[in-house]
């Protein structure tokens, strides 16, 4: 099956990106395909190379990143909800007059018509969180 996954909250104030990593994963190991999973509200949170949790915590961004490597998923963050944020890759940096960059490796800032997309070519589309 083709899942598309859409992640809403952010990686450590709510249990739904915990459950799409996991579900992700497993669906993964399963020999299913996910075609895209797009981070929207809160959810660009987990996009950010600044997140920096103690040493004895999971390391949710590193854990999207790894797995985003390890099987060339799409990992899309939502460009407005990630400005409003301060969420910007080299493009947006530029195009806004900031003077850094903060996404995630492995992660791309896109727009809605990406999660439309996905909604579209997948069988289903998965929504972890409000």
């Amino acid at each position: 099956m083709k899942f598309a996954i859409q992640v809403n909250e952010g990686p450590y104030q709510h249990q739904a990106t915990d459950s799409a990593y996991q579900f992700t994963k497993a669906a993964l190991e399963a020999g299913h395909e996910i075609m895209r999973v797009f981070f929207y509200h809160d959810g660009v949170n987990n996009g950010t190379n600044l997140t920096t949790p103690p040493q004895d915590d999971r390391n949710i961004v590193k854990r999207w990143s790894e797995l985003g490597k390890q099987h060339d998923l799409d990992l899309v963050v939502c460009v407005a909800a990630a400005q409003r944020r301060g969420i910007v890759d080299e493009g947006e940096m530029q195009r806004n007059g900031k003077d850094a960059q903060n996404i995630a490796e492995g992660f791309r800032i896109s727009g809605l018509g990406q999660l439309v997309e996905a909604g579209i070519q997948s069988e289903r589309l998965v929504v972890f969180g409000d």
